[in-house]
């Protein structure tokens, strides 16, 4: 989102953070897309025309078939895009030698999304995926930067490091908050793919492409936040990660 309001700013946003069921990332296939189901329907409703799922977890287990199975039934003139791609896309482009790590969820990296989507674009990259759990409550709990939270990434990124990985693609939404950390002990012979600014740059070209949807957005720059939790502690570390003031946050049930 914070990419999104620097790159496009004009436009009108709703956030949705169901921040009462999260982490997807440990949970059953059919649970998550239950889960993203239900946010995809509240925020079709609240009339939005373009939804960006900006998890990797649903990205890798919901989408394919919420667009084929869902969408034209329920809602054909929208849209649903994820972040896989684009960020799959950018590590084939910024590559030296082949070889490319990713790190995110249990069900990101079980998914083997990023294999099939890497091997689609270039069939002679080396891949190896990650699955790091501990690292998104670490940022939810604010404790970027902590001895411990760094103990935990240089143990997870051992592995990557002893590959050769010359890129690493930082496989969850919450990853891009450790990439200082990240990149620190990856060393400077290896790229870290940003997500948010890697999908903010396809959301523009999308756009582009597609003036049919972009003619349908609204323009006022206005944004509307929603969770699913606690509506303070959600102003709170939202505010931390947007770099903005939040100033009014909905409580909503998706069940």
């Amino acid at each position: 989102m914070r990419a999104f309001l620097r790159s496009l700013p004009e436009y009108d946003y709703l956030y949705l953070g169901d921040n009462a069921r999260a982490p997807y990332g440990n949970k059953s296939i059919q649970v998550i897309h239950e889960y993203t189901r239900q946010a995809v329907e509240f925020l079709f409703e609240r009339g939005c025309v373009l939804i960006i799922l900006a998890c990797n977890t649903a990205s890798a287990k919901a989408l394919r078939k919420i667009q084929q199975e869902w969408l034209p039934y329920h809602s054909p003139n929208n849209r649903v895009l994820g972040v896989t791609i684009p960020l799959a896309e950018a590590g084939t482009q910024v590559t030296r030698y082949g070889r490319v790590g990713i790190i995110g969820t249990r069900a990101t990296i079980e998914s083997k999304v990023y294999e099939q989507e890497l091997d689609k674009l270039r069939s002679d990259l080396k891949v190896y995926g990650m699955a790091c759990p501990l690292l998104v409550p670490l940022v939810e709990e604010g404790w970027v930067g902590k001895p411990e939270t760094n103990m935990i990434l240089k143990k997870y990124l051992r592995s990557m490091k002893s590959k050769g990985v010359d890129t690493l693609i930082l496989g969850c939404t919450h990853y891009p908050f450790l990439q200082k950390d990240i990149q620190r002990i990856m060393g400077k012979h290896c790229t870290v793919l940003s997500g948010p600014e890697t999908v903010a740059e396809k959301l523009k070209d999308y756009l582009c492409r597609h003036p049919e949807i972009e003619k349908r957005l609204s323009r006022r720059g206005r944004t509307s936040f929603f969770t699913t939790d606690d509506p303070e502690r959600f102003r709170r570390l939202g505010e931390e990660f947007l770099s903005q003031a939040i100033p009014d946050t909905q409580r909503v049930r998706l069940e």
